[in-house]
């Protein structure tokens, strides 16, 4: 679900100070290729890549390459149905478009994207085939998005901010509660996490405390379900 900002006709004056068409282009872009549906399948991917060891029971059920099976349901879960749920929405007239500029436009989608969080956390604890740290991945997005559906109510919290917020709350988790060397990969998150922010504010899609909020969710619910499945 993408987060699109507001044409320049319709910037509130004195929000913010109007970019180039260049700078607001490349920002556009920037917001496209760092969503945090892809945020899922990222982790496991650099999870895989890095640390396979972990996720040694799911290489079994494999069919064409190492994983696969794994992949594709964490893109189905996390992607597909997401947008499957956005564009049937758009369909029945509950949102006027897949950018969902408005708060009430996001409702369903919210409680849609709690629902598959919640089956991806559940299903993956009930299974045991994947380390704890990974199982709590999900439940800390689960209750990110639970928390910034009740903040939608008085705010467009930033899904950017809650998507990467989260990648740095499971880095700083298993860097605390596994003890995992993960400073380069921690780094690097925080220059990401940095960009995104500029690009968003660039569109005019968020009011800085809006992206706080959001960066600060996401880090405390990883946190939190870091503590209460792994440490």
């Amino acid at each position: 679900m993408h987060e699109q900002a507001l044409p320049e006709s319709n910037i509130r004056t004195g929000e913010g100070p109007v970019f180039p068409p260049a700078a607001r282009s490349l920002s556009q872009v920037i917001s496209y290729i760092t969503h945090p549906l892809f945020i899922p399948t990222l982790v496991t991917f650099l999870i895989l890549q890095s640390i396979p060891e972990y996720m040694v029971a799911f290489k079994p059920m494999s069919k064409k390459f190492a994983f696969d099976i794994l992949y594709f349901r964490v893109v189905a879960i996390t992607i597909f149905f997401p947008l499957l749920t956005v564009l049937l929405g758009k369909q029945l007239g509950f949102v006027s478009s897949v950018y969902m500029k408005t708060q009430r436009e996001r409702i369903i989608p919210y409680v849609a994207i709690i629902i598959y969080y919640f089956w991806a956390f559940y299903t993956f604890l009930q299974e045991g085939r994947a380390p704890r740290f990974y199982t709590a991945f999900f439940l800390g997005s689960f209750l990110a998005v639970s928390i910034s559906f009740i903040t939608n109510s008085f705010m467009k919290t930033s899904l950017h901010g809650i998507g990467w917020g989260g990648v740095i709350g499971f880095l700083l988790a298993l860097m605390w509660g596994m003890h995992m060397n993960v400073s380069l990969p921690l780094v690097i998150t925080f220059l990401v996490t940095g960009v995104v922010a500029t690009a968003r504010m660039v569109l005019n899609a968020h009011q800085p405390f809006e992206i706080y909020t959001g960066l600060f969710i996401g880090i405390i619910t990883q946190l939190a379900a870091c503590w209460f499945l792994v440490i």
